[in-house]
């Protein structure tokens, strides 16, 4: 599959009949060179600088018998082994590019037809394509706004600290791209790179390393879904009980629990109550915050051991919350920093501690085996399992800092790695209990390799409208672009998170993203950073008989979304896909990120432009299989409609001949 021939000048480098990498005098596909890293964060936001030297262009070309090709410059300063391996992991090829001087900077231009459309990057919120576009691979804090120029994104970074973000700031990038060419790529390092699309027909990488190992894969797009998820690992099941109904996210303290009642006896479908504060807030300038030390906090929530068996009497079960840091001012903190537990000062064996507004937190530092241990079973395991929380909400993990010293490895290098280990810490704790598959927990943060741990990831903290970097049509983006690599589910906060500067939610974007929500495998919501200036689910009795009957269709879906877990674990297609995973054939596919089929059967467009009361849809495949539209029975063709979307109708079709025809069908008949 993968054959790499030299040539006097250069090499070729092919995967199966397509040659997707050529050096030679004529184009030098290959460089390296030298950098100086400039690593600026606040608050985790970071940008990225580097006093880059490159070296002399690699003209010279030797192969040797073990079939690796020698390449160095003409002065013999600069040299690089290039070689290709069969059958790594999920049967992919392997490209290994070595620097064999002292060069820590790689750069490789791969070779795609101009018309190619490139997808990956991990989870994206802006662009699924991305062509004409660079983007930095480095886990962070997304922005508020993400759209330099706007008076939201403009404002959160006034104080210096580019709290903004930009259309490529993401808690989950990953080095990976699909090409609709018919072949993939997923770099192995976790390195800080590039992906850079700008120039057509050239993918070009840019990794911050001596060394990087490329695997290489070969297929239409869902073949190319199948192996990377194959690569990543088996993944994860949802549990059963999350797909019958909404978890209910409200952080009241004890008056939670009146308020769900009330949501109850109006009609609710409720699988969960997720009470995020279980642990106590602390109030800032951004907003309700929790308090960071990952135990019961008895002054908020009195009687909490009693409540959590009740509601799990009653089908409901209990989540919660926790991060992989531990507030200065909590008593988990003195405990952990006594047994070395925490990352390290430079300058001395104190803890590091990170600045996250208003308040200090030691990293817990999972380079450490015996640190990672540790809180896997005495904080996960006997603080959340053991005391009764079937779930929780695994925040963070983009902050590690570059300037502190770890147990074991390079913080420039382990930054993008910690997702990975603060999800291997959360699944490792679940299976100790025999619980995987039982147990809700999710990510917002990732890289390569979370996809064996995470069963569920959830779109970050969008903003309270919708804005078009950083609202409600982001997750849309973002469950097709992480799908694509190998993470099967994702849903978001129902309602968005950020509010700030006077951006505070309305009524149509909650009763909006009640629709969304519904139609994604978990559906759950949440109060917000400041959840006393803005409208709840329960706010008034329009949101609250929205909710009931968004969240009845929801519970009514479970037999299909159970179908899909299975699914997915069979063949690691995503639950929400882009078109063109079942349709690649049809170009008008390609670009598609505003709507998603879930599964093969239901196409869903969202409503996702505020005051819209129509949206273009459009419905592949052939003119002799109509789509149903749910809400009137109306058959469409395929090809492009403008379709009424009123408040309570999003455009949701389906597959007449689908074995969920009658279920889909049973949909309009869902009582408030």
């Amino acid at each position: 599959m993968l054959q790499l021939a030299a040539r006097q000048d250069g090499f070729d480098l092919s995967l199966g009949v397509c040659c997707i990498l050529s050096h030679g005098a004529d184009f030098f596909a290959l460089s390296i060179g030298s950098g100086d890293p400039q690593v600026t964060m606040v608050r985790g936001n970071f940008r990225m600088a580097d006093h880059f030297s490159p070296a002399p262009p690699l003209t010279a070309c030797v192969a040797e018998a073990s079939g690796a090709i020698i390449l160095s410059s003409a002065d013999g300063a600069a040299r690089a082994r290039v070689q290709v391996a069969e059958a790594v992991a999920g049967g992919a090829g392997r490209l290994t590019i070595t620097a064999l001087s002292p060069h820590d900077r790689i750069t490789v231009d791969f070779a795609s037809a101009p018309e190619d459309v490139l997808w990956g990057g991990g989870e994206q919120m802006s662009y699924l394509a991305l062509n004409g576009r660079r983007f930095p691979i480095w886990t962070s804090e997304p922005g508020v706004g993400r759209e330099p120029g706007t008076p939201l994104t403009d404002t959160a970074s006034a104080d210096g600290s580019f709290a903004g973000g930009d259309y490529w700031t993401t808690n989950y990038p990953e080095p990976t791209v699909l090409s609709s060419g018919g072949w993939a790529l997923s770099l192995a390092n976790a390195d800080y790179c590039e992906i850079d699309c700008t120039v057509p027909g050239r993918l070009r990488l840019h990794v911050w390393a001596g060394e990087v190992a490329i695997d290489l894969f070969e297929g239409a797009p869902a073949d190319l879904t199948r192996q990377l998820a194959a690569r990543f690992g088996p993944r994860h099941a949802l549990p059963a009980w999350a797909l019958g109904g909404a978890v209910v996210g409200l952080k009241q303290g004890e008056a939670s629990f009146d308020r769900l009642e009330a949501l109850l006896d109006a009609g609710a479908a409720v699988s969960g109550l997720w009470c995020e504060d279980w642990v106590g807030i602390r109030e800032t300038s951004f907003g309700r915050r929790l308090f960071w030390d990952w135990q019961w906090n008895p002054a908020r929530y009195p009687d909490l051991p009693q409540r959590i068996a009740s509601l799990k009497a009653r089908g409901i079960r209990f989540l919660g919350y926790v991060n992989p840091y531990l507030a200065v001012d909590g008593p988990l903190y003195p405990e952990a920093a006594a047994k070395g537990f925490f990352a390290r000062r430079l300058d001395s064996d104190e803890p590091y501690r990170v600045d996250f507004g208003e308040f200090e937190a030691g990293v817990v530092d999972f380079t450490n085996p015996a640190a990672a241990d540790w809180f896997a079973e005495e904080v996960i395991g006997k603080r959340m399992l053991d005391f009764g929380l079937d779930g929780w909400m695994a925040d963070f993990g983009e902050y590690l800092p570059t300037d502190l010293r770890l147990f074991d490895g390079d913080p420039m290098q382990e930054h993008n790695r910690w997702p990975v280990r603060w999800a291997e810490v959360n699944a490792r704790a679940v299976a100790s209990r025999g619980r995987t598959g039982d147990v809700l927990w999710f990510m917002r943060a990732g890289h390569t390799g979370v996809q064996a741990h995470c069963p569920l990831l959830w779109a970050g903290d969008q903003s309270v409208d919708f804005s078009r970097h950083d609202g409600i049509g982001t997750v849309i983006t973002a469950a097709l672009s992480s799908g694509l690599v190998g993470n099967a589910f994702s849903h978001s906060d129902v309602g968005g998170y950020t509010s700030l500067f006077g951006n505070v939610r309305t009524e149509e974007l909650m009763l909006r993203w009640y629709e969304l929500g519904a139609f994604s495998p978990v559906m759950r919501t949440h109060e917000g950073n400041r959840p006393d200036d803005n409208l709840q689910i329960d706010s008034a009795p329009e949101l609250i008989a929205a909710f009931v009957r968004w969240s009845r269709v929801h519970a009514a879906l479970a037999p299909y979304t159970a179908h899909l877990v299975d699914e997915a674990q069979a063949t690691g297609l995503p639950a929400q896909r882009a078109l063109f995973l079942h349709y690649p054939q049809d170009a008008e596919t390609l670009l598609v990120q505003d709507q998603f089929l879930y599964g093969a059967d239901l196409m869903v467009a969202p409503v996702i432009e505020a005051g819209a009361v129509m949206r273009k849809v459009y419905l592949p495949g052939d003119a002799g299989t109509p789509w149903r539209h749910v809400w009137s029975a109306k058959d469409y063709a395929s090809g492009w409609h403008d379709v009424a979307a009123p408040i309570g109708q999003p455009p949701v079709f389906y597959r007449e001949g689908s074995g969920f025809a009658a279920l889909f069908a049973s949909l309009a008949t869902v009582p408030a």
